[in-house]
């Protein structure tokens, strides 16, 4: 795949991702806890893309049994370890604090491709990534709660890094095994639904809709445009570049947050978030400027 329409889908992927605090704004208001919204997240993904695929590519239905532990990796740690981390995060320190822990995950991204993929660790990818973080602390604000940050904060954020990165790892081993992006988030988010349903307040996912019908709807288009459409498109992404430079690519997420948060909410940047996004935007230019990597093999 073109090496720029990979960049394109990846960039793509992290503005959508930075739509979630919108939607999740809403549940919060009829009592949903964050773990509920994975829940209901990660069925709804599930439901549209499994029958996307029974509708129009059957094909892309079938994974092979020696394959499962990939697709069950990613729903459990990718997806569900990975919310529970940050929401928690976001609970014991301040949230600005929690964003940078969570944009770590490149340096992750990074020492995994190296160790499971040979990917190169170039002086490009050292250098964007540290870019991107350090304009990620603008962005933030982080320095300026840096007294709230706690022990256990730190290792719930890391730990939610951890986890983000790892849909990466898993994503390329599926890609590099013929999988389709369809396949890869149609199974990833069937686990994840599964594997989250046990921690989901059904009661109260009930009374929000059936007191409020139109949560219905909203759900969806939830599910759409946080999830199904931006997991694709970074799946698809990844056959045209390599893991560490898509990792990278996707920190656009919490500056598209701040944009989206200027638009509806009215949520003025400071002059030094509008440099960490100068420096996020650099970053990803040097990113996308390093050499493609990856190869493209897709049975479906």
């Amino acid at each position: 795949m073109n090496k720029k329409i990979s960049a394109l889908c990846v960039i793509a992927s992290g503005c959508l991702w930075g739509t979630l605090g919108i939607f999740v704004r809403k549940f919060n208001e009829y009592g949903v806890e964050s773990m509920s919204v994975v829940f209901l997240r990660s069925l709804l993904t599930a439901l549209f893309t499994m029958g996307a695929m029974a509708a129009a590519r059957r094909e892309c239905l079938k994974i092979k049994l020696r394959d499962i532990w990939i697709f069950a990796g990613m729903g459990l740690l990718s997806i569900v370890f990975f919310n529970y981390c940050y929401f928690t995060a976001v609970t014991v320190m301040p949230l600005s604090a929690a964003a940078i822990l969570l944009y770590t995950s490149p340096v992750f991204v990074m020492l995994l491709s190296a160790l499971f993929f040979k990917e190169r660790i170039t002086r490009r990818k050292v250098l964007s990534a540290g870019i991107a973080i350090c304009g990620l602390v603008l962005v933030t604000g982080v320095i300026g709660d840096a007294a709230a940050i706690t022990p256990s904060g730190v290792l719930y954020g890391l730990g939610s890094a951890f986890g983000y990165s790892l849909y990466s790892i898993f994503s390329r081993a599926a890609i590099n095994r013929g999988y389709s992006a369809l396949t890869v988030t149609g199974w990833a988010f069937t686990f994840a639904a599964l594997f989250s349903a046990a921690a989901a307040d059904m009661t109260t996912l009930g009374d929000m809709l059936s007191e409020k019908p139109s949560m219905g709807l909203y759900a969806a288009v939830f599910s759409i445009v946080a999830s199904v459409l931006p997991y694709l498109l970074y799946s698809i992404g990844l056959k045209g570049t390599d893991n560490s430079t898509a990792a990278v690519i996707a920190s656009v997420e919490p500056v598209a947050a701040t944009i989206f948060g200027m638009i509806l909410y009215k949520e003025i940047p400071s002059p030094s978030a509008a440099v960490g996004i100068v420096l996020v935007v650099s970053a990803l230019v040097i990113g996308v400027s390093g050499k493609p990597a990856g190869k493209e093999n897709q049975s479906c």
